[in-house]
C-alpha cells in the first residue's frame, strides 16, 4: 500500500470501515469482528484516535501470532490479511478483513456490528436477524416447532384460495399443495407464517390492543384481537371506523359523498404495515389508540439498522420485509402493491386531503405512527403552533439544526452536524453544550459507542 494512501486515510479519520489502534489487543479483534459482520474494513495499528502516527513494535513472528490469536478467538474463525507499512520511520500494521459470507461471526461469545466509526454489541434479536439475512430469509420462514397441522384451519386456507381465484390467480392446488407451493410448509411441517396466517384458535402471539381514549388515561371503549393475521386487518379497521366521524356531503347528484375524518386508504395502509412488518418474536403487543385529535399505531420491532426516519420519509431506502412469507401472501391478495411504497402512499393520502403530515418515531423497542384527522385539524394545529412557538423561542437556528440532526440520526457526530450546517465543529460544540444545559438533549455512553438522546 502506498504511503500517500495511508496518509490520506489518516486525514479522513475513522469511519465505517477504518479503525486506528496504538497496539494490538482484544479491541482490535472486536473491531475486525464488527467489520466481518458489516461490510469489511481495516484496522491500522500504530495510529492513535487523533490520527497521530505512534508506530508499533514488530518482529518476524509478531504478525503470525496476531493472526493466530484472531483465528482462535473468533467463531467461525476469521483469517484477515496483514500488511506492514513504514512511514517517517514508524511501523504501521494494516489488518484487513472482508465481509464474512455467513454471519454472524462472534468473538469470545459476543457479536458486534460496525455503525459509523464504532463497534456495537448485537442484541439477541439483531443476531437472529443478521443470521436470517445471510440466508436471504426471514423469521416467519422457519418451522413452527410449537404448532402442528391440527392448529391450522383448512377452512381459512380455502377462503384465501377462493379469494385468489376471484382475482384471476390460477390456483388449482388443494390446501396442502397451495401451502407447499407458497413455502408456508417445509419438510412436511407448518412454518411460523403458516400458523399466524391460518391459525384455527386464538393466540396471544397476534395480540392487538385497541382503545378509544377520552383522555390519556380514561378509556371509553376497548377490544383485544388474538386471531389470524388476515382476519385482524378488517377487524382493526372496523374498530377504527366505529370511533371516527363520517361527513355526508350533499352534491346534488343521485349519490351523496362520504368524507371520513381520516383518509381510509391511509388507515388501511397503516394497519397492513403494522400487521405485516410486526416483529412477532417480541413479547409486546401491537396497540392502536384513538384519541379525539389523533390515532396512534404502535408496533413491536425497530426499523432495520440501515433505515432512519429521514430515509423512510424521503423514500431513500431499499425495503426488506421482516416477514417475507406473510408479505408475499398479502401481495398476492392485492392488499399491498410492492415493498417499500406504503409510507410514501400514506403521506400522499394525507397531503391530498390537506391534513397534517403523519409523524413517525421509534419508541420502547418499537415503531409508532401518529396521524391527525379532519375534525381535530384546527385545534391540533393551534396546539402545535403554540407548542412550537414556545419551544422555538428558546432555540436559535443552530440549536434547531442540531436538534433536527440528532432526531434523524442518534449516532451522528459533531463533525457531521457541522458539515450539515456548514459551520465549524467548535461552534457546534458550543451550541450542543447549550442544549445540554437546557436539558433538551444529552449524550449517553462513550465517545465511540454512545448515542444522542432527546429529552424533550
Amino acid at each position: 500500500m502506498r504511503k500517500a494512501e495511508v496518509l490520506k486515510i489518516i486525514k479522513q479519520g475513522e469511519g465505517i470501515n477504518v479503525e486506528f489502534k496504538t497496539n494490538f489487543s482484544t479491541e482490535v479483534i472486536i473491531t475486525l469482528n464488527a467489520f466481518a459482520n458489516t461490510k469489511g474494513g481495516s484496522v491500522y495499528i500504530g495510529i492513535n484516535d487523533s490520527g497521530e502516527i505512534t508506530g508499533t513494535q514488530t518482529n518476524k513472528e509478531t504478525l503470525q501470532n496476531w493472526l493466530n490469536e484472531i483465528k482462535q478467538k473468533t467463531e467461525p474463525s476469521i483469517i484477515p490479511d496483514s500488511e506492514v507499512i513504514v512511514i517517517r520511520g514508524s511501523t504501521i500494521v494494516k489488518i484487513t478483513i472482508k465481509e464474512f459470507p455467513i454471519k454472524p461471526v462472534s468473538v469470545q461469545g459476543r457479536y458486534y456490528k460496525r455503525i459509523r466509526n464504532s463497534n456495537h454489541q448485537l442484541s439477541l434479536s439483531q443476531i437472529s436477524d443478521l443470521y436470517l439475512h445471510t440466508f436471504n430469509t426471514s423469521w416467519d420462514y422457519s418451522i413452527d416447532e410449537q404448532h402442528t397441522f391440527e392448529d391450522i384451519s383448512i377452512e381459512k386456507i380455502g377462503k384465501t384460495i377462493n379469494y385468489l381465484r376471484e382475482r384471476e390467480h390460477s390456483v388449482k392446488e388443494n390446501a396442502i399443495e397451495f401451502l407447499s407451493k407458497s413455502e408456508l410448509i417445509r419438510t412436511g411441517s407448518p412454518t411460523k407464517a403458516c400458523y399466524l396466517l391460518f391459525m384455527k384458535a386464538n393466540s396471544v402471539l397476534t395480540t392487538i390492543e385497541l382503545g378509544r381514549f377520552q383522555t390519556e388515561t380514561i378509556i371509553k371503549d376497548s377490544n383485544r384481537l388474538q386471531t389470524d393475521l388476515l382476519s385482524e386487518v378488517e377487524e382493526v379497521l372496523s374498530f377504527i371506523k366505529k370511533h371516527i366521524s363520517k361527513e355526508i356531503i350533499i352534491t346534488g347528484e343521485v349519490q351523496n359523498v362520504e368524507k371520513w375524518e381520516y383518509p381510509l386508504e391511509a388507515l388501511r395502509e397503516l394497519v397492513l404495515n403494522m400487521i405485516i412488518h410486526r416483529d412477532y418474536s417480541k413479547p409486546s403487543d401491537s396497540i392502536v389508540k384513538i384519541f379525539d385529535d389523533r390515532i396512534e399505531f404502535f408496533n413491536p420491532g425497530l426499523l432495520p439498522e440501515n433505515i432512519t426516519i429521514r430515509k423512510l420519509l424521503t423514500n431513500d431506502y431499499k425495503s426488506v420485509p421482516r416477514n417475507k412469507l406473510i408479505a408475499n401472501i398479502c401481495k398476492d391478495l392485492g392488499w399491498i402493491e410492492k415493498y417499500g411504497t406504503g409510507i410514501r402512499r400514506i403521506l400522499e393520502y394525507f397531503k391530498q386531503e390537506d391534513l397534517p403530515t403523519p409523524k413517525f418515531k421509534e419508541i420502547s423497542g418499537g415503531f409508532q405512527a401518529t396521524v391527525y384527522g379532519r375534525g381535530s385539524q384546527k385545534s391540533n394545529l393551534k396546539s402545535n403552533l403554540k407548542s412550537n412557538l414556545n419551544e422555538e423561542s428558546k432555540l436559535n437556528k443552530t440549536e434547531e439544526l442540531i436538534l433536527n440532526a440528532v432526531s434523524e440520526d442518534k449516532y451522528i457526530t459533531r463533525k457531521e452536524i457541522a458539515e450539515k450546517g456548514n459551520m465549524s465543529e467548535g461552534n457546534i460544540k458550543k451550541y450542543i453544550a447549550s442544549l445540554t444545559r437546557k436539558k433538551i438533549i444529552k449524550y449517553e455512553g462513550s465517545s465511540k459507542k454512545g448515542n444522542w438522546v432527546i429529552l424533550r
